[in-house]
């Protein structure tokens, strides 16, 4: 929103920009504790998997604001990690193959590389069910 303000002191008019703050869920973590959402790690994340990839920062900022969009959408107070996590993936499949693998093998810790190559033989049989 856009509002035009006058300073009390000095009588000068400027225009201020505001927006409404949209709360988050917090998170449910694996161990059961709870954590408020954090942007900054969810960045992190994505470009820490799309590092020398190539990804611009307008795409990465999409998918982060797609992401949070969909968290908003629930409507839910408490959502576990879990679905954040999903929803990464979904966004790093669609950005990007390599950054999908590098981000799951993370998240879902395959333990071998047989586990490995599964994932990414589901990728190549169909990249939308990877």
């Amino acid at each position: 929103m856009r509002r035009r303000r006058e300073c009390l002191n000095c009588q000068e008019r400027f225009t201020t920009f505001e927006t409404a703050e949209l709360v988050m869920p917090r998170l449910i973590k694996q161990d059961g504790t709870r954590q408020p959402f954090d942007e900054e790690k969810l960045r992190a994340g994505m470009q820490r998997a799309l590092e020398k990839r190539p990804v611009s920062i307008e795409r990465l900022e999409e998918a982060i604001a797609y992401i949070k969009h969909k968290l908003r959408a629930t409507g839910e107070r408490e959502i576990k990690s879990r679905v954040v996590g999903e929803l990464v993936m979904e966004e790093l499949r669609k950005l990007d193959e390599v950054a999908f693998i590098r981000f799951a093998s993370v998240y879902r810790q395959f333990q071998d590389l047989s586990e490995f190559r599964e994932e990414i033989d589901r990728l190549a049989r169909d990249p939308s069910k990877a």
